[in-house]
């Protein structure tokens, strides 16, 4: 088999996204084709939507009644002011379910759904307030309270899922009381904030698209005006203001807030709200051909995908922030790649795509769709992913919802509109931007026209295309040139197209049809193995599995070796096989890789080593790891023979402690991953918030005696954005005949920033140890790593 390397700039292949088109290209400004004139009839998307439709959004509604979602609107329409449950933007969750039951119900009309959705909406109806106003946390909870902190109270972007629900429904089942309860709350919304008014705009972008929708539904301008307003303010530090910052101390990169909205020239802050104001920036900026808008939007969208973004289409490395640090870090093991923000870049991505008619940007949300968004979900549905690591030590896992619930309707209301994805309208033309089989039917300038697909996309590069034309028409068909093709062929009428003109990534096909043509398109789909672009420090050394556009991994369960241990060489081949009872039906990835045999080393110092053993590679798609057996799984490998983790004794422990909050996890303290920092935020986490001045302690506990003589901490501090700081002071203890007491210290306990902390003491023999903590007063604490350092016998 042939084999490829192919060199990847952070996840997207820099060749085919930059070289051959200009920096800003003109506008093609074309046109969504409506998800209901698609038909999606293949087996990879259309058993998901069914799941989709059978199985997540009657969980999501089902959890949403569990969480109290739906209560704090029958509490708002009752005129309650107690009871209210959740975080201040629990209306979102709903409001997102909402558009993803329109759109099933658009597409699978199902009676009885039809009219639990409209029992919900009666209730949101009830709920809204004479003026239009409608959030049921100030509602309900702090009425005082309405438009007093537009960074971090989610008012307007609770607002922006209501409108982007409303669209859906209305144009889901022709129905209007959802629109007018819309309508309403944007004429209130436009009394209070645009020229002339209050100056604003959201901490969370979100109004800003979902007005625009709601201008093009209704025609009224004023709600365009709004978001325009909204979208070109951004950046003059209003929440600086608002919260009594000086303008000298404040950073406002998290809201991206920082600079005038045209000076942005990289991707920054939090993830979601990032790719969201890029995609409400891309509406407002090609509706008014506004060039310097436009600029921005391009300039920073080049930083994301070349910089910025995971292989397998998400964005986002850094938990601390939910967001970005710097260009090229992109952890996979603490990757963050929140599901909702691989959504935000699929529908940012789609927003280009039509505005420039270029296949770049199809690419980019192609692989979202396929990897980063679809991993989100259980192949049964029921289960969600709201951080996706691109490494597992097998303890990261769906869950059946979140306390921010956010990612599963946002993935439901994704997976029923697809179709939206696939097909664009020009003035006479026709798009092809996804391949998936089934039927596409729409109207252009020259009539009605469609195609009918035929594929096993994305497991096959062939594709078949015939038309669907009443009478000869003339009209011209772009099918998109996937960006991880190098080897394609066309055919019209069974003849090999010698030269097939290629204009902005797609190949065009200018001519009459007819309902007896078909074009054939041959898609080269080997195996290829992908590198990261060397500034990516943590993908050095490491080689990741890709084919068509899918991103691959390897899992524990394939296994009966540590993957860890595995490496690939650069050298290495491959097979596909089709497993269809595998994961729902999947094109293994089978090959050869290669393992050091295990060694023993203690008291020793070399060793000879003849071979590295033979070990049968088995890759799975990306999308599709934690469906089975709970374990190890990883995107990169090593291309040579890593070297062993040398774990200490105190990954053998136990750990317990005096106390932990729900976002706290004690196991964070001896899973030796060290932090370069103290302020570095990582995925699991031991720390005592919200306890303040507090005495605290985590414990070891062994189940045979270890002799220490030793221990070294590495504290955690998010000065600047939480309430963690250095202890006031530590001490280690040690249990002897189930009492504990205080080891002999030979140095002092260090209390130190950004570096280890390390104490030295009379060895003990003994099966636990704790660490007791003073936290400071006003102050709680926190530990990335705690090593026990093991006497000698």
């Amino acid at each position: 088999m042939k084999k490829q390397i192919i060199f990847l700039t952070v996840g997207v292949l820099a060749s085919t996204l930059m070289s051959g088109y200009s920096q800003e290209t003109s506008l093609a400004k074309m046109r969504r084709v409506s998800f209901t004139d698609v038909e999606i009839s293949d087996k990879f998307w259309k058993p998901r939507q069914e799941t989709n439709r059978i199985a997540s959004i009657p969980v999501n509604l089902e959890n949403l009644v569990k969480a109290g979602n739906i209560k704090n609107f029958e509490l708002a329409a009752a005129g309650a002011r107690t009871g209210f449950q959740g975080p201040v933007f629990m209306d979102s969750d709903l409001y997102k379910a909402i558009e993803a039951v329109s759109y099933s119900l658009a597409i699978h009309p199902d009676p009885a759904l039809d009219k639990r959705l409209d029992e919900i909406i009666s209730i949101i109806a009830k709920a809204q307030q004479p003026d239009g106003y409608l959030n049921t946390y100030f509602i309900v909870k702090e009425p005082e309270k309405r438009w007093t902190n537009l960074r971090d109270w989610h008012e307007l972007y609770c607002a922006g899922h209501l409108f982007e629900a409303a669209v859906a429904h209305y144009q889901a089942t022709g129905k209007r009381e959802l629109l007018n309860v819309a309508i309403k709350y944007a004429d209130n919304i436009d009394s209070v904030f645009g020229p002339g008014k209050r100056m604003g705009y959201p901490g969370h972008p979100e109004i800003e698209l979902a007005l625009v929708k709601l201008y093009r539904v209704t025609g009224e301008k004023r709600y365009f005006d709004l978001a325009k307003f909204f979208i070109l303010n951004r950046g003059k530090k209003y929440f600086a203001e608002e919260h009594k910052i000086p303008i000298e101390r404040y950073d406002g990169s998290y809201w991206q807030d920082d600079v005038p909205i045209f000076e942005h020239r990289n991707i920054k802050g939090h993830a979601v709200r990032a790719a969201y104001l890029m995609s409400g920036a891309t509406d407002v900026g090609g509706e008014l051909g506004d060039e310097p808008l436009l600029k921005m939007i391009n300039r920073v969208w080049r930083n994301t995908v070349t910089r910025n973004m995971y292989i397998t289409g998400g964005i986002g490395p850094s938990a601390h922030n939910e967001g970005f640090t710097e260009d090229y870090d992109l952890p996979n093991l603490t990757a963050y790649q929140e599901t909702c923000a691989s959504v935000a870049l699929a529908q940012w991505n789609h927003r280009l795509a039509l505005l420039y008619g270029d296949a770049r940007y199809a690419d980019v949300y192609e692989r979202s769709l396929y990897n980063g968004v679809l991993a989100g979900v259980s192949l049964d549905g029921t289960r969600f992913f709201y951080v996706n690591p691109l490494a597992s030590e097998g303890n990261h896992h769906r869950s059946p919802w979140f306390g921010c619930a956010c990612c599963p309707p946002n993935v439901a209301r994704t997976l029923a509109s697809l179709g939206e994805y696939a097909y664009a309208a020009g003035d006479n033309a026709l798009y092809v931007n996804l391949y998936i089989q089934g039927k596409v039917q729409t109207k252009i300038s020259s009539g009605n026209v469609g195609l009918k697909v035929t594929t096993d996309y994305p497991w096959d590069g062939k594709v078949s295309l015939v038309p669907i034309v009443d009478k000869a028409t003339k009209f011209t068909l772009y099918l998109r040139k996937p960006g991880w093709c190098d080897d394609s062929v066309v055919y019209i009428n069974n003849k090999k197209v010698a030269q097939p003109k290629i204009e902005r990534g797609y190949f065009v096909i200018e001519r009459e049809w007819r309902s007896t043509d078909k074009v054939e398109l041959d898609l080269a789909m080997p195996v290829k193995k992908v590198i990261a672009n060397p500034k990516v420090k943590a993908d050095n050394g490491l080689v990741a599995i890709q084919r068509g556009p899918l991103v691959y991994c390897i899992e524990a369960c394939d296994y009966d070796v540590p993957i860890k241990s595995i490496f690939l060489p650069l050298n290495s081949e491959f097979t596909v096989e089709k497993q269809p009872l595998l994961l729902g039906g999947i094109t293994v990835i089978k090959g050869e890789a290669q393992r050091l045999p295990e060694m023993d080393w203690r008291n020793v110092l070399y060793q000879s080593i003849d071979k590295p053993e033979k070990v049968k590679l088995t890759a799975i798609p990306y999308y599709s790891w934690d469906n089975r057996k709970a374990g190890e799984m990883t995107v990169w490998t090593p291309t040579m023979a890593p070297v062993p983790a040398v774990k200490g004794v105190e990954a053998l422990a136990k750990v317990s402690v005096s106390f932990a909050n729900d976002n706290s996890q004690p196991r964070g303290i001896n899973d030796g991953i060290e932090p370069s920092k103290s302020g570095e935020q990582p995925r699991y986490m031991c720390h005592w918030w919200p306890h303040k001045g507090t005495e605290e302690w985590v414990q070891y506990d062994w189940k045979e005696p270890i002799n220490v003589e030793g221990c070294k901490v590495y504290w955690f501090d998010d000065t600047g954005r939480g309430e963690c700081r250095l202890p006031q002071s530590w001490k280690i203890l040690y249990l002897e005949n189930g009492e504990w007491k205080p080891v002999n210290n030979t140095t002092t306990y260090p209390v130190k920033k950004d570096q280890w902390c390390e104490v030295r003491f009379t060895p003990v023999k003994t099966k636990a140890l704790r660490l007791v903590v003073q936290m400071q007063n006003s102050w709680a604490t926190g530990a990335h790593e705690w090593k026990v350092i093991e006497a000698e016998e």
